[in-house]
């Protein structure tokens, strides 16, 4: 168990889930660096706490900058334990519906913004031989359904990234922990975050029923970012980080059954798919 204080990069800080985990943290006694786009917003946080929370003005999209809260923190802290990459939003409309400019921006916000921040804090975690960069994903980033394919494009290839991430930082006793929330309680459904791709009437139909459970979640949502933030500070200052943290009953659910799913498809197609080896040729061997 963690017996001094950490240092926490958090981002998207000043409300929902990273707003909760803030606060966690600094209840804990741990260190908090917000890397948000208003400081303004956790400004309260500041002046309750003065010697252990520092509020910087960032956004995420912004790659060159990323090495500035890396700075921020050795500069006021001496050191960075925990990285938590936060920040995001959804668009919901169809794939043809979704133009490159948003689909772009969802990739910005939620994997090269991370990725640079990622490799900001990296050489700070390995010459101290410790470290947890914790990604907030999605069960969006594992399954996905009609009308958020933007949204699950980028978080797939944020799972995707992060899961080689983890082999490579270990041996530098770097940890790696993705969060796949279901619906939590968060400004993630509000009408000033989340977007909907101007409807056309070929999908209108189609995806009438999802714009209208997406636009009407906000204050509904069963999962408590409190309860969240408490479990994944606690994991965090413990001896032992998931690769993987679903979070939620449906999150849990859902995801089970899209891996029972999948390994039937596998098992369904099996054959079909050994036959497309060159015959007698052996498996080689792989370093994974």
């Amino acid at each position: 168990m963690t017996t001094t204080p950490n240092t926490w990069i958090i981002t998207g800080a000043s409300r929902g889930l990273g707003r909760a985990l803030a606060e966690a943290a600094l209840a804990a006694g741990e260190h908090v660096v917000a890397a948000v786009r208003r400081p303004e917003g956790v400004a309260d946080l500041a002046a309750d706490h003065p010697d252990r929370f520092l509020a910087l003005a960032h956004d995420v999209r912004d790659t060159d900058a990323a090495p500035v809260p890396a700075r921020a923190a050795l500069d006021r802290f001496g050191r960075i334990d925990v990285l938590v990459n936060n920040a995001g939003r959804a668009v919901v409309g169809a794939a043809e519906e979704v133009g490159d400019a948003p689909l772009r921006e969802l990739m910005d916000l939620h994997l090269f913004g991370p990725a640079a921040l990622v490799r900001a804090v990296l050489p700070a975690m390995r010459a101290q031989g410790s470290g947890t960069i914790v990604q907030m994903s999605s069960q969006g980033g594992r399954i996905s359904f009609p009308g958020v394919s933007s949204y699950s494009a980028s978080k797939f290839a944020l799972e995707g990234w992060s899961e080689s991430l983890a082999g490579e930082v270990a041996p530098f006793g770097v940890r790696v922990m993705l969060v796949e929330p279901s619906r939590f309680r968060t400004g993630f459904n509000d009408a000033d975050v989340l977007e909907f791709a101007a409807d056309s009437p070929v999908y209108r139909d189609v995806l009438a029923a999802v714009r209208a459970d997406m636009a009407g979640a906000d204050g509904r949502q069963e999962g408590d970012p409190e309860r969240a933030a408490e479990v994944i500070v606690s994991l965090v200052r413990g001896g032992e980080v998931p690769l993987r943290l679903p979070l939620g009953r449906e999150a849990v659910e859902r995801l089970s059954a899209a891996h029972r799913r999948g390994l039937a498809e596998v098992e369904r197609w099996a054959e079909t798919a050994r036959g497309t080896d060159f015959a007698g040729v052996p498996a080689s061997v792989r370093p994974v």
